[in-house]
């Protein structure tokens, strides 16, 4: 195991670093992004062309895909490193463990290959609305991080068309539930922030984070389909006690007229922000 900031991580046998735009390395940048995935080749076009218009590298951790997911992110220009993982880990304790080095390899190969002013740590079914450059260069020098509010979109009876990889995600549904968690998505490039072994996407050493902005999740409404392939993937590769139970409920409830948590559904903006219920994030 290794504490947050030593620089202990090492590819291992079972991966392979694959260089996208090479033009990319060694550049100093604003804003690099980093991202673990999994057989993302549905939404992936629409969130590299998205990352586009907000980052200047990313680089990614690709865990066994089975899809074409490794050769649309070498393909696009925004992306500079690829790890590829040949061995899905079926474990699931260990699987767990093992994201918090996934993201800590990435962090560490970002601060010497791609110099970078801030991290935006994302998932690819996530849009942060609004204009996130010109925001992190308004922050003070006092704020190291920034946690950003996120919604889940939902599919309902009148808004249940399954998603097209030729459509954009950002506002693809209409309607969100009100729980809102804080996720921490951006952090400062400061050699106390890393991971450790066990840790989830939230990195350790910050200081002074705020909270701002806001996100859209699609991870519950891409499709009816994607809905039950959601719940049998939690049924099959998570904890049954904490994970596999709560979605097991879920199947066949894939249309919604309120969130999984009884709440009622909003549009987007001020109606949802101003009703939001916080719930805990997971680290």
């Amino acid at each position: 195991m290794t504490s947050a900031g030593t620089g202990n991580w090492q590819v291992r046998e079972t991966e392979s670093v694959i260089v996208g735009n090479e033009a990319l390395l060694g550049q100093s940048h604003q804003l690099v992004a980093m991202t673990r995935v999994r057989n993302e080749a549905l939404i992936l076009p629409d969130t590299l062309d998205y990352l586009a218009s907000h980052v200047d590298a990313v680089i990614a951790y690709d865990d066994a895909s089975t899809d074409e997911t490794v050769d649309l992110l070498r393909a696009h220009p925004k992306v500079a490193l690829i790890v590829a993982n040949q061995a899905w880990e079926r474990d699931v304790d260990a699987r767990k463990r093992a994201e918090g080095r996934h993201r800590g390899l990435l962090l560490e190969m970002a601060r010497t290959q791609l110099p970078h002013d801030w991290m935006f740590c994302f998932d690819p079914d996530e849009r942060v609305t609004g204009d996130v450059r010109a925001y992190l260069r308004g922050l003070g020098p006092d704020v190291d991080a920034l946690r950003v509010r996120l919604f889940d979109a939902y599919m309902t009876a009148e808004d249940q068309a399954p998603y097209s990889s030729d459509r954009a995600l950002m506002d693809f549904r209409r309607f969100y539930g009100p729980e809102q968690r804080d996720i921490l998505m951006f952090w400062r490039n400061r050699e106390a922030i890393g991971f450790a072994e066990g840790d989830g996407r939230t990195p350790r050493g910050m200081t002074s984070v705020k909270t701002d902005l806001y996100c859209q999740h699609y991870g519950k409404s891409l499709s009816v389909d994607h809905w039950e392939e959601t719940c049998d993937y939690y049924l099959r590769h998570f904890p049954y006690e904490t994970y596999g139970a709560k979605w097991e409920a879920r199947k066949g409830r894939a249309i919604h007229t309120v969130s999984d948590f009884g709440n009622p559904l909003h549009e987007w903006g001020e109606g949802l922000f101003a009703n939001a219920v916080p719930m805990p994030a997971a680290k």
